[in-house]
């Protein structure tokens, strides 16, 4: 019993810290949130913001200058910023996705290379996996690698790139042999942004998490030396994995932030609101709506803290935990956001309120780094072993 107890206790100095990010998204960020969302802006000022207070270091180990504080404590931060900003909270995530390939499987000297500058804030990665006609199926990845003596040369387009026109490098996943296959014909590579052949395409437009560009990189003839390779010639699609057992955790606290956001919105609301000459949080209909919400919140945390604790510890079943975290925040996220448009009513259908951005923002994590249908695969296949 006392390992269990263990399990779920979060250290206080998780908990102040947490009180601190909750203070600064509350006064700094939320102000911002509408006007983020309205003009489809990346909010260069709130990156600033959380680089100023050492929120960039959350994803790191002390020794790449981060605060090494651990899985739990970063996605705890990405809970609170999304309560408020969903596009602000996705920084965050990014600066852990877009550098875990090279935390885990790049040379000593690829870490000395990239991983401070991403801690401090002074850069941000992004993480090219996704293709046009390869999402879910990294088996249908056209983009190639060719080696030319010392170096790589890269060919392809991207899609669905979060951080593209912004970041820094790119973590690029590219066919290097195949004949073999993608579970050994893929391989990784950082891709500096400044290298010639490096260009911006398409922007999409979307129906949430606005204030974060999404869209295809090209790369045409781009030429990059060995030593930019991460880990082995053909484990790309390992890394990957690897990567997003890991990374999808932060899309479950982005889900929950979201849906609690919207969940303590809507409850404040519910005790103003009145109709009747009381407020609408005495009837029976809104109250069971409101305690339906909080109890999906309450225990979407639970879960995401547990699978949190599993990756922090290295188990082998933090991937099974990981999805399930992910598929259960997510489907939360919408479940919630869904209601509490309906306990505002009319005014939860406009912009002057923020559950209709609250919703918007929620549909997205049921579909980026793996589709819900994706996650009740993996679930389901490690029930067999």
């Amino acid at each position: 019993m006392e390992a269990l107890a263990d399990l779920y206790a979060v250290p206080q100095e998780h908990l102040d810290f947490r009180d601190t990010i909750r203070r600064i998204a509350r006064e700094r960020v939320a102000p911002r949130a509408a006007e983020i969302d309205e003009n489809a802006e990346y909010p260069h000022d709130i990156r600033e913001l959380f680089a100023e207070h050492d929120l960039f270091g959350l994803p790191f180990d002390e020794e790449h200058g981060g605060t090494g504080t651990g899985t739990l404590m970063l996605n705890m931060a990405i809970e609170e910023i999304a309560k408020v900003c969903a596009s602000s909270a996705l920084m965050l995530m990014v600066q852990e996705l877009g550098t875990l390939p090279i935390r885990l499987f790049g040379s000593d000297e690829l870490k000395d290379r990239f991983l401070p500058r991403c801690a401090s804030g002074e850069w941000t990665p992004a993480f090219a996996l996704s293709e046009p006609e390869a999402g879910s199926d990294p088996g249908g990845m056209i983009t190639r690698a060719v080696r030319d003596g010392d170096e790589w040369v890269i060919d392809g387009t991207k899609n669905w790139i979060t951080n593209l026109g912004i970041a820094d490098f790119y973590v690029v996943f590219a066919v290097t042999d195949r004949e073999v296959g993608h579970s050994h014909g893929i391989t990784a590579f950082v891709v500096e942004a400044d290298r010639p052949g490096f260009s911006v395409g398409k922007l999409e437009h979307k129906l949430g998490i606005r204030g974060s560009p999404t869209g295809q990189p090209i790369f045409d003839g781009v030429r990059v030396p060995a030593e930019n390779l991460i880990g082995n010639e053909g484990e790309g699609f390992k890394v990957a994995m690897a990567t997003l057992d890991h990374s999808r955790l932060g899309v479950a606290a982005q889900a929950l932030g979201i849906a609690q956001g919207a969940a303590d919105y809507a409850a404040a609301y519910a005790q103003e609101r009145r109709q009747f000459d009381k407020p609408i949080a005495a009837f029976q209909a809104i109250a069971f709506k409101l305690a339906d919400m909080e109890t999906q919140c309450a225990a979407g945390r639970e879960l995401l803290y547990k699978a949190c604790a599993k990756v922090d510890r290295h188990e082998p079943d933090m991937g099974k935990y990981s999805a399930m975290a992910k598929l259960f925040c997510s489907d939360t996220a919408m479940s919630v956001t869904v209601e509490a448009v309906q306990v505002l009513g009319g005014y939860g259908y406009v912009k002057e309120y923020p559950v209709e951005r609250y919703l918007r923002d929620a549909k997205i994590t049921q579909i980026y780094e793996g589709t819900n249908e994706i996650q009740r695969l993996v679930i389901s296949r490690s029930l067999s072993r």
